[in-house]
Formats: C-alpha cells, structure tokens, sequence
C-alpha cells in the first residue's frame, strides 16, 4: 500500500521524534504509520516492539494490519489465556490487551531487553493517574526508547487526560512529575454541591494553548477531513417521544429521585447524583431496573423505532448501553427476520473476527455492539449508517464509535443518528454534556492539527 500524503508527514515526524503522541482524527490510518515506521527500524537491527490495544483491535487490526503492511515481520498475539506462551514465541511485535499493563509490571527487568518500541493504542485508556494498569505502565515505559501513543480523543472530559498520556512519554519533561501541581495550573476549582468537599475542577482559559505549546515538539495530529476524500457524512438527531407508561414512570421516578437528594442533603455525593441520572436515562429508554441483570420493560417502541432506521438501509451499526437496549434489539431483529449479529463484551475474540469479517462481507444487516467493545479500530466500511439508540456520557465512545464507517475505504454516503427522548436528560446528556465536552477536546486538537 502506497501511503497518503498525511501518512508520509507522520513517518517524516516519527523517523526524528523516539516520542510521538499522534492524535490524528480516528480512520486517519495511524496504525499502518506505526507499523510501518517500526518496520524500518527493526530492519535496522532494532529491538521488537509491544503494542497494547483493547481486545477489538489485537487479531482485528494489529495483527492483520502487520501481516498486510509488513508481512516480513513476525506477530504473536497475547491475551488472558496464552498470554506467557505468547510472549515466549520468537517474533518481532507483541500484541497484547490494555489490561495486561500490570502482568508486564511484573516481569523482571530482562524480559524487556529484547524490546526497543512501546506503542500504545487509544492512549486514553491510561489518562486516570490513579488506576493500576496507568501506574503498570508508566513503570514499565522507561525500558523503551521509542514510545508512541496513539489516540484521537486525548482529553474527552477535561485538559487534565493529557498528563499521564505525557508521563508516559517523557517521564514529566513537558508538563512535570506531579499531577495535583499540573491541575492546579491548567484548573480552577469551584464548589458545586452543599459539601465542601463536592468540588468541580474547570479548565482555565488558555489551557489548551498552554498545554499545545509544550507538547508542540512530540505531538502530530492530521484531521479526517483534510486527509481523506470520501463521500459526507450527515449527523443529526431524531426526537423520540415517550409513551404514556414511559412518561409517568419517568416522573414517578423524578420526583422520588430528586426527594431523596434533597433529604440527604449536604451528604450527595457525585456517586447519588449519578445513580439517580442512570435510572432516569434507563426509565426513558424503556426500562425499570431492579438489579444490574434483572429489569422490567416500560415500553418497547425506541426499539422499534431502531429497527424501522435498520430496515430502511442496507447495512447499520447500532451502538447500545444497558442489558435491556441488547435484549430489546434482539427480539425486535429476531421478530422481523432481519440478519444481525451482536458485538460486546460476552464476544469471544474469534466470534469478534467472524462478526467484522462477516459484517464487511455483507452478511449481517445490523450490527448491534456496545461503544466499549466496538468503539476502537474497527472498518465497517460496508455499513452506511451509525445509530445510537441512546446517548452516552462518554465522549470518548462517541467520537470513536462514530468512526467505524466513515473511514478509509467508504464509497458511501453515511449517517450518524442519535435518538433522543423528548423532554428527558437524554437531551441535556447529548446538547450540554457531550457536545460540552466535545467543544473541550476540539478547541485542544484544532492547535495540534495547526501546527
């Protein structure tokens, strides 16, 4: 494969920069940049390298992409179940899951001599300092000379996601060893409930352009519209309006909700506040639940709306949250006949190969996932249109989820609809939350792409 020219900016960037922080636009073909620029130094008598990346993209993508791109070169792919195995094969790229970052914390330090490169797939999965496989793998990073972390939504909820993405690269250089010290400079606190202790951190004016200017000299980002030529895609949103049944459950349930924060006070946590946002987002898409598995249906009729979207197109992918949206879209599909396959969580890795590779050969009519499995890398190329059947908090999933079909290889016109419900916090959740957050992120990567 010939590169596109963005593709030869990025070699061009990667063959004088050991660091690199690529936060190109989803679909802007980042993985073949980085295969292909580890090809020519391990040509050079370079090291191996490790690849971590969610569970989608190990067979899917990186193993794939290195057997199309660079067929010379040796893959072992290393999940849960042959993960020592797989590491003890001779190879010249590892790949392995997110998750594995603390079993690799705990090898001896000549486990890695063999390797010269850490290249780490949607790098946001480690902008929380606090979690374990952040500090596994930021134990680990000063082993590699050549560290490159790949994502294209670097700060989904606050200019303070980009810290430990830039720990990890240059051990604190840029934006310094102490994350509370960063926060204090790019955030200003305020109080937002009756505890002193319920405090909100909002990004300072001109933290985006602090930030960009000291990552300037590691960071490369190219936007989908400038580099790729495919047909437009249209995004809109489609009311939705409840039921009867739905609507009095959803008061019922307001009211109840709001009562019981009020009785508690100075003691709301963010915890109550969220717990009492999820069932109202739950009630107005159809259901009531009693336990994280067990629920009652309120209505059915979203479902239903998903379904009529599904039939009028030849080829869809329908993004769901709850147990009940996978249930219901299930036995809507099964009811009216129509080819569907489902991509989550349960989905083993080979029935994960089988629904992409199926998908794409215009064997499913619908794909039904949910944004954390299917959110990340995969082509869907064949479909021409994106639903979410509800709306998600997570602006991460969103602008991930939203590349699976218009990307590289679409000779489609495409869509991407969100359905909201009328009058609920679904509308508050998509226009205030995610498009806020969205407005956050963008402000940042439109300096990154300006360089």
């Amino acid at each position: 494969m010939k590169p596109f020219k963005h593709q030869i900016v990025s070699l061009e960037h990667d063959a004088k920069n050991p660091l690199v922080f690529d936060c190109s636009d989803p679909g802007t073909g980042k993985t073949y940049v980085r295969i292909m620029a580890f090809s020519k130094r391990r040509g050079a008598g370079g090291g191996c390298a490790l690849v971590l990346a969610p569970r989608s993209l190990l067979r899917n993508v990186w193993a794939a992409d290195v057997r199309k791109f660079a067929a010379l070169l040796a893959v072992s792919v290393a999940d849960a179940k042959n993960r020592e195995a797989a590491f003890n094969v001779a190879a010249d790229i590892y790949v392995t899951n997110i998750d594995a970052a603390t079993w690799l914390a705990r090898q001896p330090k000549a486990f890695f001599s063999r390797f010269s490169e850490l290249i780490l797939d949607e790098s946001d999965a480690f902008k929380h300092h606090t979690s374990q496989r952040s500090k596994a793998i930021l134990k680990i990073s000063k082993y590699f000379e050549h560290r490159k972390l790949l994502t294209g939504t670097p700060n989904t909820n606050s200019i303070t996601d980009i810290w430990h993405q830039a720990m990890i690269l240059d051990q604190g250089a840029r934006l310094g060893n102490s994350f509370y010290r960063f926060r204090d400079t790019v955030c200003s606190p305020q109080q937002v409930g009756r505890s002193a202790q319920m405090i909100k951190w909002h990004d300072r004016p001109g933290a985006e352009e602090a930030v960009f200017g000291l990552l300037s000299d590691i960071t490369i980002r190219h936007e989908f519209a400038d580099c790729v030529d495919i047909p437009a895609n249209h995004s809109y949103e489609l009311d939705f309006f409840l039921t009867a049944a739905q609507e009095k459950s959803y008061k019922e349930l307001e009211e109840t909700a709001l009562l019981e924060l009020d009785k508690l006070g100075s003691k709301v946590t963010a915890i109550n506040a969220a717990a009492v946002a999820t069932k109202l987002l739950q009630v107005s898409s159809g259901a009531v639940y009693f336990s994280p598995d067990k629920y009652r249906v309120v209505d059915t009729a979203r479902y239903e709306l998903v379904l009529d979207l599904v039939q009028q197109r030849k080829h869809s992918l329908v993004f769901f949250l709850w147990k009940h949206q996978r249930d219901l879209l299930i036995a809507e599909a099964e009811k009216r006949k129509v080819r569907y396959c489902v991509f989550d969580g349960a989905a083993t890795d080979l029935q994960r190969h089988e629904m992409v590779t199926g998908y794409q050969a215009g064997v499913f009519q619908v794909m039904f996932a949910h944004p954390a499995s299917a959110g990340h890398g995969l082509t869907l190329t064949r479909g021409s249109c994106t639903i979410w059947a509800s709306p998600t908090y997570n602006l991460g999933h969103f602008a991930q989820g939203n590349r699976r079909i218009p990307r590289i290889g679409q000779v489609q016109k495409t869509e991407t609809i969100s359905i909201l419900a009328k009058d609920t916090l679904e509308e508050r959740v998509y226009h205030e939350i995610l498009m806020g957050k969205n407005k956050r992120m963008t402000n940042l990567l439109t300096l990154f792409s300006a360089k």
